[in-house]
């Protein structure tokens, strides 16, 4: 299902490498009925941990009515909505990731047939876990703590924040995956896997060659299309965005542990164009590229 574009929400995520971020969320002195998350949607996977107070978020056009306590996890895509159902504050957090978080893990089988199915749509979990299956119930704490870590930000907490996440969709799965998916493996679910592992393991050891996205559907024999349509739910990105990330990471580094000229760096990693590559630098990076050099020296 495709919504319209006017209710697209383009969510900023802090970090390109670690594509997450929590908003909490604060509505004093509500009153029945009022909006308490206005209409839209994202590419992204949102978890709302209710804190305060009572809602009705409307998901995909459903209804789920949530109190302290409560989880509801929204799928990538999905149009979502909510009001409260007293007066008085509402107070919930929300934990928004981005499926490339965990690219570095697409090797792996057993995430491959695990967790590498809801990353991708192939599998949704319930909205509101609990209510089909309380066993789950135990594995919200991992989003409590979650929540801790970002508030707190603690050294490494992206580490942690990440290691707790991949936890959580691996719980979950071990609670929501059908028993039949897992018997007769991953394999049938996404055409071409392996080619698509094989040409990511070559565009990240050679980020700074050109290649087109029909040079890249060509690796996999693909159309464009369908190509550029599965990249996504492999990866949680566009190839041109996944090409570009992985740029501006290897960027960064030089930035960081060369005395190579910003233009001699943008040319290593396959930017020609040194204005266009402050550019995508600040967009995926927070930062110019001057601002970068600047911190790590003063740090």
């Amino acid at each position: 299902m495709t919504y319209p574009k006017e209710l697209w929400e383009d969510t900023v995520l802090e970090h390109a490498e670690y594509p997450f971020q929590l908003f909490q969320n604060r509505c004093a002195s509500a009153k029945t009925g009022d909006c308490i998350l206005y209409l839209h949607w994202h590419e992204h996977f949102e978890f709302l941990v209710m804190q305060t107070g009572s809602a009705v978020i409307h998901v995909d056009s459903r209804p789920y009515v949530v109190q302290p306590g409560d989880i509801i996890l929204i799928p990538a895509g999905s149009l979502h909505v909510g009001y409260s159902l007293g007066d008085g504050d509402v107070n919930y957090d929300c934990i928004v990731l981005n499926a490339s978080l965990f690219n570095d893990w697409l090797s792996d089988p057993v995430h491959a047939q695990y967790v590498a199915p809801y990353l991708e749509g192939r599998f949704q979990f319930p909205v509101k876990p609990a209510d089909q299956d309380e066993t789950c119930i135990p594995y919200y704490s991992l989003l409590d703590e979650i929540i801790q870590e970002f508030s707190a930000k603690a050294p490494a907490y992206q580490l942690v924040v990440k290691s707790k996440l991949h936890l959580f969709f691996t719980l979950m799965s071990r609670s929501f995956m059908p028993q039949q998916f897992a018997e007769q493996g991953e394999r049938a679910y996404f055409p071409n896997r392996e080619r698509f592992k094989q040409l990511i393991r070559q565009i990240e050891s050679r980020y700074a060659d050109k290649v087109t996205v029909e040079q890249a559907a060509k690796e996999v024999s693909l159309n464009p299309y369908y190509f550029c349509k599965l990249f996504k739910r492999l990866t949680g990105r566009t190839f041109v965005e996944y090409v570009n990330i992985l740029r501006m990471k290897e960027a960064k580094r030089l930035l960081k542990e060369s005395n190579d000229s910003i233009t001699e760096i943008a040319a290593r990693v396959g930017c020609e164009n040194p204005n266009y590559f402050t550019r995508i630098y600040k967009k995926y990076m927070g930062m110019t590229p001057s601002q970068t050099r600047k911190r790590d020296m003063i740090e």
